[in-house]
């Protein structure tokens, strides 16, 4: 911007200089100059674009010429005039348009194209003119050295400005760059040999494109061929012009043009004519065209390996490669390898790989994003030319997390980025999820970082979304996600990198300052506006509005300082006289500013104020009232698409553009499978062609298409759906026919024969055409037809030729798409009589149903039968990649027929196959080879199989899913087309054909095979033997007269209330199904006593009875009718099994009534708990509050009182009786009267789980109003011993692992049960014999625990320990095995504790005789005597205060009979007080007796207590 404002300022200070001048001098007057247009240019540079009524004033403000406007429809002229209306030059538009156009360049741009910026706008006006624009024209009078003056000036200013636009337009081209147009397209052309011819071209673009001349895609090099060539080019004028035309110069000339928007070209056809035949050029003459002279070869360039159309999905990374072939080979060169998608090259970046391997070129695509969609084209650029190769990639979208969410938006892009502000856009998705997009929330990143930051609170609609609050110098990328209803879509591929910082700033950062110019000396002036307050900004205008928000720029002022603004922004609402500050808070810097929250469809008026360290300036012009309001409506919808077939998975679908669509994205095309409502995407990035093609089809779909139109504004209507297509190939002319040859000539007939074309075109071939032409010599004639009407064999019998004459013959082959080329002529044949014997070559070779290890081969007889008839016929076979040797007969006897199946054949191989006619004279010569025949069963390749329907008529049915139009199902028997109707009717239904036998007999019997035409050979056989027809026509007599099959016989079953149900189920009927109910032959009508019911749905048929008497017993019978099928099933209730039914009838009867009151659902039964509680316990029904509950016992009712009460209690339905449990007596103790005593104080049960004294016989009643019921359990004798049973069963299955401890005394097994009772029977066994009690063997119980002790053991008790613990059955078993280690660890731990044990009985120790403490009288005798023990005996000393005694008059010491220790102490002084101890010890231990002896005298006493008193 600063740029800018220098110029203004100049022209501002330029005009006051005029303005200022007074000299009387004679006046001047320059009009019409080119200096003055080019001034005039630039003056419109600041001048608004209104319409303005012009005047030509004179120094004095007097009005002297009053100018008219251009009337409306005057044709504006481009020719500068001078005041004689002189023409003195010529003015070249560069761009023109009204204010519609300008505000729509404004407000959007197209696709791929750079945003232009509000400070571009002042540059393009530049360039704009209105159609009735004035021009102001000023006259003054001058002195001739400031006329001199001012017009160098003028040129210093002129050139400044004009250097000033070059280096703005270079560095930040505007919205109106694009790629390059062909406006005028150069044209084909004819010319004799030896003239001229130019080719002229007129190309539009900016920047402005480079263009090239190709000759059949050979660059042209004009100056390495001057006297052949000549390229011109001027003011987008393009031509090329061919000297000295050649017939060699017929080609196709291609004019290619680029930039760095993309690509363009056009193809123009150039035909060079002949006067007559001219000599083939010499080794002499001009090289070929193409020829490099610095290598001194042509280059030839060939790609194979070529990728085909490919498919990736979001996420992926997808690589295309190709193999090119450079020819010759020059050491040291290389191609250059240019890869590009939608004609636009492709550089490496961290999404796009490129490697070339000097003969594969590799393209990857690293994480694929919908971006990456579109025509991939690899190009070899040679010294001789060029090659190419395109397909095209789809991409699609990554699975959604959240079901019916949208997908991803794309291709989001930055624009107008300033130091605060950046507008960004993207394309909407193709897909919106389950219901519509609601807007879009745009995410904001400072580069360097990973933190996200939102930069929309709600979604917005518009695809186009100015963000602000950026600081400035910062870089940021942005990403786009869509919303709708169930959710937010994954985020889109994140935008390039983008600076906030002034545009002027950053264009001075990627080039520099432009050079001035120096030939002329610049005046300047001190800036005198720093520190003054700015002046008011200019322009004020809306480039955006949306309902959304609005966006506003503005031109700084003029008037700024150097230390630069900031701005406010201010609003006022339409019929109100307030202005409200925006953005009070914190000015903006960049000169434009997005304003968000305002009501849609009211009117605002916008200005604008500017503000530094100095204050803040006066208001700018407002804008005028603004309508808050979408100004981009939605697309209209596109015309109705039109499909036509392409590929067998692929198909081209056009339709019309959409109408009045402004700013077009593009189109998003979708198909949808017939009977489906299910759209998918053909394409995920938007396409602006009218044209697509649809691939990734499945063939044989029949597919509907629709397209929609997108701009910023959002979705148009989709169009009308088209007609439905079958994805299929199209169909096209077939190939040419091959190998024309003569097998016989005949005086003036010719026998001709030739192999069909290896393409069909998808259809198949309906005949052959034969041309001729006579050759004499060099000369031939022209080509004339044989037959007018189509052949359908490969053969053909030319007749009246003339004898001895040389003819050529060419075949064309035809289908329903046309005609083909015609076949190679073959070389001049004599028509002359030969002289054969043997049978010719067997012709129209081909194979049908070609298998993994099988083929069928199929022949015509030859054109030429010999001296005698054909009898047979030899097939020879080969692998394709064997040589000649390689071929051996495929059979040994001649083969009748036409026909031969070959089997035994390798899977995945190739084979060749011919044939040889027989006749007497011999094996004539094979027939022409017929392969490579690749063995391998085709993918959806069925059989024929053979079906009996309901009615017993039997057919063979073939099915092929690959039919294609003018597909036919063809029948054969024996491989002959079957035309007799009379045994076999063939029914077609789309690709289902049915061969239906009318009267199956012996005479059908054969091969019955079916081919699809115009298919790749979809075929099949089948062969009926007489084995396969008897066993189909016992089929078929079955079906004919069928039996209704049943899932079941009659069964019967007792319900609720002991009603009775017959009942079966068929497999399946109809809905004519009748059934009669039969009893003892009689039929049964639905009556009281019977309700009958058939559910045809499920074939269940029921017969229902309320009881069963005597007379119900005999037979029961259900017939069955339905059409001609029947059926009948039986039950027979008669004897012993009527009687025993009828109890249970009657039985279920009675339980039915008896639930009707207070019942038991379960019975009084008992069960033991893993705890062994044993419980009574029962299950009880329709219980009510008021229902009474009696337990009773032997006929005893049990009390609420009585102590058994409380084993009873109740839960829900469940009556429990708990005969174990311990009852607490609650007594009142005497003096804590009320209180319970605590749970420590409740002493252990006092009586087992259960004891011969709960025997007895329990009962349970229930008695209400509605009845009674009653439950009783005996538990004596056999119930008592159940239940005991089942206590040593909880008992014995409760007990863990034996596991063994060592005591002092031996070993103890034992293991440990829940519960133990005096009945369990347990027993021990040592080697599976049972262990007899002893003194040194015991087992016995404590608590819980079964041990059994063993002591002093020996190696003998070693072995394998049981306990058998009784469950009632067999008993519970328990096993240890004391060997091993076992053994080991428990008798080396036994003999420890033995020998502690041992020890510890011998150990010296004191057993008794010493006090604690001895008080003695002074002068006292002491002797005291200890008891002591240990063996042996122990050695005995005494210690005073930790000090030995020795024996001596004043201590004598003793030991007696080595137990008994003494110590005696004659007259005590107090001197002997103190701790003493008797110390004895042996082997074993030590032990220490201590007692204390205080020794007191009386005198001293007494003074002690004389003294206290």
């Amino acid at each position: 911007m600063s740029g800018s404002v220098q110029v203004t300022q100049q022209l501002q200070q330029h005009q006051l200089q005029h303005q200022h001048q007074h000299q009387q001098h004679e006046s001047s007057c320059y009009l019409s100059s080119k200096s003055s247009v080019k001034q005039h240019s630039f003056s419109t540079y600041k001048t608004s674009s209104r319409r303005q009524k012009t005047t030509v004033k004179t120094e004095k403000r007097q009005a002297v010429v009053k100018l008219s406007p251009l009337p409306a429809r005057a044709k504006r002229t481009y020719l500068a005039m001078d005041t004689d209306k002189e023409v003195i030059g010529y003015v070249i538009p560069v761009f023109r348009a009204n204010h519609e156009d300008v505000r729509g360049l404004m407000e959007a741009r197209e696709e791929e194209v750079t945003e232009e910026g509000i400070h571009y706008v002042a540059m393009r006006n530049l360039f704009v003119r209105e159609a009735r624009e004035a021009v102001d024209v000023k006259v003054e009078t001058k002195t001739r050295s400031t006329h001199i003056r001012e017009s160098a000036e003028r040129m210093e200013l002129s050139k400044t400005m004009e250097e000033w636009a070059e280096f703005r337009k270079k560095m930040n081209p505007d919205s109106l760059t694009h790629r390059p147009e062909f406006i005028v397209k150069p044209r084909g052309q004819t010319v004799w040999e030896g003239g001229a011819v130019r080719l002229h071209c007129t190309v539009a673009g900016w920047p402005k494109p480079r263009i090239a001349w190709y000759k059949n895609n050979v660059l042209i090099d004009a100056k390495a061929h001057p006297e052949k060539y000549a390229i011109e080019s001027s003011f987008n004028m393009h031509s090329l012009e061919i000297k000295n035309c050649d017939f060699m110069d017929t080609a196709q000339y291609h004019a290619s043009a680029l930039n760095v928007k993309g690509e363009a070209s056009s193809v123009a056809t150039i035909v060079v004519k002949r006067f007559q035949e001219g000599e083939e050029a010499g080794p002499l003459d001009p090289k070929p065209h193409g020829f490099c002279a610095e290598h001194g070869v042509t280059f030839e360039t060939t790609i194979i390996d070529k990728f085909e159309v490919a498919f990736g999905r979001e996420g992926e990374t997808l690589s295309l490669g190709c193999t090119v072939i450079i020819y010759p080979t020059v050491k040291k060169y290389q191609p250059e390898v240019v890869w590009s998608r939608n004609s636009v090259p492709l550089k490496p970046s961290k999404w796009v790989h490129t490697h070339w391997s000097g003969q594969r070129a590799t393209l990857t695509l690293v994480h694929l994003n919908k971006e990456d969609e579109g025509m991939y084209t690899l190009r070899v650029n040679t010294k001789s030319g060029f090659d190419t190769y395109s397909a095209y990639v789809y991409v699609r979208d990554a699975d959604v997390e959240v079901e019916g969410v949208p997908v991803a938006p794309l291709d989001v892009r930055c624009h107008d980025a300033n130091k605060d502000y950046v507008v960004v856009t993207w394309k909407q998705p193709a897909v919106e999820g389950s219901s519509s997009i609601l807007g879009y929330f745009i995410d904001r990143c400072e580069v360097g970082t990973h933190h996200w930051a939102q930069c929309n609170d709600a979604p917005v609609k518009y695809a186009r979304f100015p963000v602000t609050g950026l600081v400035e110098g910062r870089s940021y990328v942005f990403r786009v996600r869509a919303t709708n209803k169930e959710g937010v879509s994954r985020p889109s591929r994140v935008s390039d990198a983008v600076v906030a910082m002034d545009p002027s700033d950053r264009a001075r950062l990627r080039a520099g300052p432009s050079a001035p110019w120096t030939g002329m000396i610049k005046f300047t002036e001190e800036d005198p506006t720093v520190g003054v307050v700015p002046g008011e900004p200019s322009d004020v205008v809306v480039t955006e509005a949306t309902k959304s928000y609005v966006v506003l720029a503005w031109k700084p002022p003029v008037q700024r300082g150097h230390e630069g603004v900031m701005y406010y922004i201010e609003k006022c609402i339409s019929g109100t006289e307030t202005w409200q500050r925006v953005n009070s808070g914190m000015p903006v810097k960049s000169p434009r500013f997005a304003l968000f929250d305002l009501a849609e469809g009211k009117s605002y008026s916008f200005r604008v104020r500017c503000c530094n360290s100095s204050g803040v300036g006066e208001a700018s012009v407002s804008t005028g009232e603004i309508t808050v309001g979408d100004k981009l409506d939605l697309p209209s919808s596109p015309g109705n698409p039109v499909a036509t077939r392409n590929t067998d998975t692929s198909v081209v679908v056009f339709w019309g553009a959409c109408k009045d669509v402004k700013y077009l994205v593009g189109y998003y095309v979708e198909y949808s499978e017939v009977g489906t409502d299910v759209w998918i995407p053909c394409n995920n990035k938007p396409v602006k062609q009218t044209r697509f093609v649809c691939h990734g089809l499945t063939t044989g779909s029949n597919c509907v298409f629709r397209v929609k139109a997108v701009n910023a504004a959002g979705y148009s209507q989709s169009s009308s759906s088209s007609e439905a297509v079958v994805v299929k190939a199209a169909i096209s002319v077939p190939g040419r026919a091959t190998g024309v040859t003569v097998l016989e000539a005949v005086k003036d007939t010719m026998m001709l024969t030739w192999t069909e074309p290896a393409s069909k075109g998808g259809a198949d071939v309906r005949g052959y055409f034969v041309d001729y032409r006579t050759v004499k010599g060099h000369v031939v004639g022209k080509w004339h037809e044989m037959n007018l009407k189509a052949l359908t064999t490969t053969s053909y019998k030319a007749e009246n030729l003339k004898e001895n004459v040389f003819y050529q013959f060419q075949v064309r082959a035809m289908n329903m798409a046309g005609v083909s080329e015609a076949s190679l002529p073959t070389s001049a044949l004599e028509c002359k009589e030969w002289t054969i014997t043997v049978a010719g070559p067997p012709v129209g070779l081909h194979v049908l149903e070609v298998r993994d290890t099988s083929a069928v081969v199929l022949w015509e007889r030859p054109a030429f039968d010999g001296r005698t008839p054909v009898n047979g016929y030899y097939l020879d076979i080969k692998e394709a990649s064997a040589g000649e040797k390689g071929w051996k007969a495929a059979h040994e006897k001649a083969n009748k027929t036409k026909y031969m199946k070959v089997t035994g054949l390798k899977p995945g191989a190739s084979y060749d196959f011919r044939v040889r006619a027989q006749n007497l004279a011999g094996v004539g010569k094979p027939s022409a080879v017929l392969g490579p025949i690749l063995v391998q069963t085709r993918p959806g390749t069925n059989e024929i199989h053979v079906d009996v329907d309901d009615d017993g008529v039997i057919s063979m049915i073939f099915e092929c899913a690959e039919m294609k139009e003018g597909s036919e199902f063809v029948w054969s028997k024996n491989y002959q087309t079957v035309t007799d109707t009379s045994r076999l009717t063939l029914v077609t239904e789309r690709g289902r054909s049915r061969a239906i036998f009318n009267s199956p007999s012996l005479e059908d019997l054969g091969t019955f095979s079916c081919v699809v035409t115009n298919t790749d050979g979809f075929s099949s056989s089948y062969t009926l033997t007489e084995e396969d027809l008897k066993r189909l026509l016992d089929i078929s007599h079955d079906h004919k007269f069928p039996v209704i099959p049943f899932k079941n016989e009659m069964a019967i079953e007792l319900l609720e209330k002991g009603r009775v149900r017959f009942w079966t189920q068929v497999e399946k009927c109809t809905s004519a199904c009748q059934v009669d109910y039969v009893f003892n032959d009689v039929i049964i009508t639905e009556e009281e006593k019977y309700t009958v019911n058939f559910d045809k749905s499920t074939g269940i048929i029921e017969m229902f009875m309320d009881s069963l008497e005597v007379s119900d017993e005999g037979t029961f019978t259900f017939d069955l009718v339905d059409g001609k099928a029947k059926g009948a099933t039986s039950l027979v209730l008669i004897g012993d099994e009527f009687r025993e039914l009828q109890k249970k009838s009657e039985f279920e009867r009675a339980e039915w009534v008896r639930k009707q009151g207070p019942h038991f659902v379960e019975y009084l039964d008992f069960t033991v708990t893993p705890e062994c509680n044993v419980l009574l316990k029962c299950k009880i029904g329709n219980v009510r509050a008021e229902t009474e509950i009696t337990w009773s016992k032997d006929n005893i009712e049990i009390a609420e009182d009585d102590e058994d009460a409380q084993k009873i209690e109740r839960k829900d339905g469940d009556l429990t009786f708990n005969i174990g449990k311990w009852v607490i007596k609650q007594e009142k103790p005497k003096g804590k009267e009320g209180k319970k005593p605590s749970a420590e104080d409740v002493p252990p049960p006092p009586r087992p789980k259960i004891s011969k004294a709960d025997a007895g016989t329990y009962q349970v009643l229930l008695r209400d109003d509605r009845g009674k019921d009653k439950s009783t359990f005996n538990l004596t004798d056999a119930g008592y011993q159940a239940v005991m049973n089942e206590l040593f069963r909880v008992i014995a299955n409760s007990s863990c692992d034996i596991k063994v401890i060592s005591t002092e005394h031996g070993i103890i097994l034992y293991s440990m049960i829940t519960y133990y009772n005096e009945e369990l029977r347990v027993g021990w066994l040592h080697k599976d014999a049972k262990i007899a009690a002893s003194e040194r063997v015991k087992s016995g119980v404590t608590g819980e625990q079964l041990w059994l002790k063993i002591n002093e053991p020996t190696e003998k008790d070693k072995g394998k320990y049981t306990m058998d613990i009784f469950d009632g059955k067999d008993g519970v078993k328990r096993v240890f095995d004391l060997t091993g280690k076992a053994w080991e660890e428990a008798f080396e731990e036994f003999q420890r504790l033995k020998a502690a044990a041992i020890a510890e009985r011998n150990r010296a120790r004191v057993v008794g005789g010493l006090p604690d403490v001895v008080a003695i009288q002074e002068g006292k005798s002491l002797n005291l005597t200890g008891n002591v023990w240990g063996e042996p005996a122990p050695e005995v000393s005494w210690t005073k205060n930790d000090r030995e005694l020795v024996c001596d008059e004043r201590y004598q010491l003793k030991f007696e009979h080595g137990k008994f220790a003494s110590i005696t102490i004659a007259a005590v002084t107090t001197a002997d007080s103190g701790k003493y101890a008797l110390l004895v010890k042996n082997k074993y231990g030590t032990e220490a007796g201590e007692f204390t002896v205080s020794v007191y005298n009386p005198d001293d006493e007494e003074n002690k207590e004389g003294k206290k008193g």
